[in-house]
């Protein structure tokens, strides 16, 4: 009897276009399928039936030569000199990975360790202590995060169609030695967030954050969500923007509560690591990451700093090859989308009004210079009655006048100098703090009305890419709130 054996993977495909001068990648889903015919043979001879799960590399793979065609789109990132450079920079953080954690990791307290009394150095030398075998293991820790980077940038490379070895007099091509401390800094916190996002062991601080969202989400929409019940073909679409998308997940979580989900997200760091992820990785627990070994202070134990976790926790391709799978049954995914480009430019223009049901910020309203910014580009994408989720805290990025670099400002904010009266975005001069309350009092101001609040003292606690372990935790009590848009 034949067996009909599917194996899928997902491929967003990345869209590039103007929008008012803004670079805007549009990322859209797309299910590889391939269908084969087998036949399963048991142990008595006879064939069977069964359907056989299992992930192929080659079921993964994406040709590279379309996938820098979707990259290509309609406009050229290289063309442009700017966008160009921050691209580049962020090819060559992720190349001095392994490099520069070497050499600022170990190789410094190497030196230092030596520059100690010879007694003393040799004592420590000795068990239990045994730090220089300490350093051999975190070295071994660092390449091993380093396969990752090195991972991120040659799909990265490959999109584009950028060589691993450029002409160096080819300024299209050259972008080894471009990255500056910032950008590697960048980097290297990139990898260690896979722990909060893609990580089993990160899973209590994405459910501090993120389930929150997913409960008001389906307590607003109900039955009206995509792919629900047994009218599936005739639910309503359900479109939810997801700002600061950072790697992905919580986009990936609500598509898979069968929403339309978008998200939009301004570092090429984030989206590249986000696009490996969700392309590239070929199953669930493929790559060890040590998310805390370039860490010394407030250490219990050696064990505690070389703790490693597997990801990704879940593979995206699986998880939607297991709904299809389903037969129908319970939510199917939605669709899922991803934009690069700055918020406040891209969401408040013509061809985003009134377009999204809800909108999700997951400690992001505090990376907002002037929050007023904010609340008027989600104001001006909601649909009349559309609601904005909200949690986190109030750590305001641009406190005590620490605006942008030139590089930030570069990606952060194209606004084309033609169009005078279009906000600036987040390279816009000028910030302010707010507390929690003038922030509830801002929105309500603006065209919105707080249904809910969570009270404080039933706030759950979490950490940012925390080692629950350590001897110092510091903790965030995220606010919580969901607020309606009212008609004018």
């Amino acid at each position: 009897m034949n067996l009909r054996c599917i194996s899928c993977s997902l491929h967003l495909v990345f869209i590039a276009h103007r929008i008012l001068g803004v670079l805007a990648w549009k990322w859209y889903p797309s299910i590889l399928v391939q269908v084969a015919e087998t036949i399963l043979v048991f142990g008595d001879g006879q064939p069977s039936t069964g359907l056989d799960t299992a992930m192929t590399p080659e079921a993964h793979h994406v040709d590279d030569s379309e996938e820098t065609r979707s990259w290509a789109g309609d406009f050229d990132p290289l063309a442009d000199p700017d966008e160009r450079r921050v691209l580049f920079a962020t090819f060559d953080s992720f190349r001095q990975y392994r490099r520069t954690a070497h050499m600022n990791t170990t190789h410094r307290r190497r030196q230092a360790f030596y520059a100690l009394p010879s007694s003393h150095w040799q004592m420590l030398a000795e068990p239990p202590f045994s730090l220089l075998d300490n350093f051999n293991r975190v070295d071994d820790a660092i390449d091993v995060n380093a396969d990752i980077a090195d991972s991120i940038l040659a799909t990265g490379l490959s999109s584009f169609g950028i060589p691993a070895q450029p002409d160096a007099s080819d300024p299209r091509q050259n972008w080894h030695g471009t990255a500056t401390a910032q950008d590697v800094n960048k980097a290297h916190s990139t990898i260690r967030q896979f722990y909060r996002d893609w990580s089993a062991e990160g899973r209590p601080e994405r459910d501090v954050c993120y389930g929150p969202v997913l409960e008001d989400l389906r307590a607003e929409f109900g039955g009206r969500l995509s792919g629900a019940g047994d009218n599936a073909d005739d639910a309503e679409e359900i479109r939810v923007l997801v700002p600061g998308a950072g790697l992905g997940r919580l986009v990936f979580e609500i598509c898979r509560a069968g929403f339309a989900a978008e998200g939009n997200e301004i570092s090429y760091h984030q989206l590249l690591a986000s696009s490996w992820v969700l392309n590239h990785t070929l199953g669930a627990r493929q790559h060890t990451l040590y998310p805390f070994a370039l860490h010394f202070s407030n250490l219990r134990s050696r064990e505690q700093q070389l703790q490693k976790v597997m990801i990704p926790d879940e593979h995206p391709g699986s998880a939607m090859l297991e709904a299809q799978q389903s037969g129908g049954e319970g939510t199917r995914f939605g669709s899922m989308s991803m934009s690069a480009a700055d918020f406040v430019v891209l969401y408040t223009s013509p061809s985003n009004e009134a377009a999204f049901d809800a909108v999700a910020t997951v400690f992001f309203v505090d990376t907002a210079p002037n929050l007023i910014r904010y609340v008027e580009a989600i104001r001006h994408c909601l649909k009349p009655n559309g609601v904005w989720i909200n949690v986190g805290p109030l750590l305001w990025h641009f406190e005590e006048g620490r605006g942008p670099s030139h590089r930030e400002e570069s990606e952060q904010a194209r606004q084309p100098p033609t169009i005078q009266q279009q906000p600036a975005g987040i390279g816009e001069p000028g910030s302010v703090e707010l507390t929690e309350a003038e922030v509830i009092s801002l929105v309500e101001r603006m065209g919105f009305r707080v249904e809910k609040q969570t009270p404080v003292e039933e706030r759950q606690t979490c950490g940012y890419i925390q080692d629950r372990d350590s001897m110092l935790l510091p903790l965030y009590r995220p606010a919580h709130w969901v607020a309606r848009k009212v008609q004018s």
